[in-house]
């Protein structure tokens, strides 16, 4: 039971931090490896959008998964939104 808590947590921690080692690389590959102050007003504009792309991308992966994961009723077809008539 103690061995099952502890790996509970480590998942968690261990999630974090990936979590927020993806999100520097992908600030760091949005700036393209500038520092902010080095950027041209263009540049960090682009960067944000950069940032905004990756976020949604992150929410699309989410929300697949999301569905995917959802268990099917029996009479719904190969299509799990639209039930067979």
């Amino acid at each position: 039971m103690m061995d099952r808590i502890i790996q509970m947590i480590l998942n968690k921690l261990l999630g974090r931090l990936v979590n927020t080692a993806v999100n520097k690389g992908v600030d760091y590959a949005a700036r393209r490896g500038k520092s902010p102050q080095d950027m041209s007003p263009e540049e960090l504009q682009q960067a944000r959008a950069g940032k905004d792309m990756a976020k949604r991308a992150r929410q699309a992966a989410k929300l697949t998964r999301r569905i995917r994961k959802r268990k099917r009723p029996a009479d719904c077809g190969p299509f799990p939104l639209i039930p067979m008539v």
